[in-house]
């Protein structure tokens, strides 16, 4: 047995400092291949160049991921908290809520292109929404939904319910429980959620090179413009073979971002 439980201890710590090691490798690798580029000018630069974005910077692609990744969090926690609240305080009837937690497990399973093409075909054809902010930020959103909902119907389920059950002992609403005792228990799974959610879809190329991506555009001034995102300006670089430099230095400023 403990020659076992050795074997075990010696495992996990090396599956750890495996991932240390993988992660800081990799960003030290990013740095070096782009730190020649790497300047306070790429940062608040646009691109130019011919061809366009081996010259200049990213701050449009910045200010757009930014937007979009913003926006998707927003709509996606407030539909995510809203989910996760009707399944654990709500939802009674033992085969809807299987049925609701099945569908948003298939949601989460669908490949990002696939709902790309969804938020293509959906919003940008179907409601003429163009490619926009806010046609790329929709389509993140559903993208992220089904994350966020699991995730917080669990943080909501291991809250202490002590607390919410002596309210409505007392003739407290149901409602008002919910919103003064146990979103502010669960805060901190809430905003760890959200943020992880808000990296994910910032993170995400496929959705929105088909609903508000664009090879170059200014930062966006209303939520109908089309928008530059550090993952399609990496993607475009990388696939066009245009800046090598130029891209190793978007992958390090976008690593940066969501680790932030």
């Amino acid at each position: 047995m403990k020659i076992k439980d050795n074997l075990f201890k010696y495992w996990v710590v090396l599956s750890g400092i495996t991932i240390i090691f993988l992660t800081f490798g990799i960003f030290i690798f990013l740095l070096v291949k782009g730190i020649n580029v790497i300047s306070f000018e790429f940062i608040m630069d646009s691109p130019k160049g011919i061809p366009l974005g081996t010259e200049g910077g990213i701050f449009p692609a910045i200010v757009g991921s930014l937007l979009s990744g913003a926006l998707s969090g927003l709509m996606g926690g407030i539909l995510g908290l809203c989910t996760a609240i009707y399944l654990v305080f709500y939802c009674y009837n033992k085969r809807l809520k299987k049925a609701i937690i099945m569908f948003l497990q298939c949601l989460a399973g669908i490949p990002s292109i696939v709902i790309g093409m969804f938020g293509y075909t959906f919003m940008v054809v179907g409601l003429d929404l163009k490619r926009s902010l806010i046609s790329a930020s929709l389509t993140l959103t559903t993208m992220i939904v089904p994350f966020i909902s699991i995730k917080l119907k669990k943080a909501l389920e291991e809250t202490s319910k002590n607390q919410f059950i002596s309210s409505l002992s007392l003739g407290v609403s149901k409602s008002y429980s919910i919103i003064h005792l146990v979103i502010p228990n669960a805060l901190g799974s809430i905003m760890t959620s959200l943020g992880l959610s808000i990296v994910f879809a910032m993170g995400a190329t496929a959705p929105i090179m088909l609903t508000g991506a664009v090879i170059i555009a200014s930062s966006p001034t209303s939520l109908t413009d089309p928008i530059m995102a550090l993952p399609y300006h990496l993607y475009v670089l990388v696939n066009e073979g245009l800046s090598l430099e130029n891209a190793y230095g978007t992958a390090f400023v976008l690593i940066i971002l969501l680790l932030i």
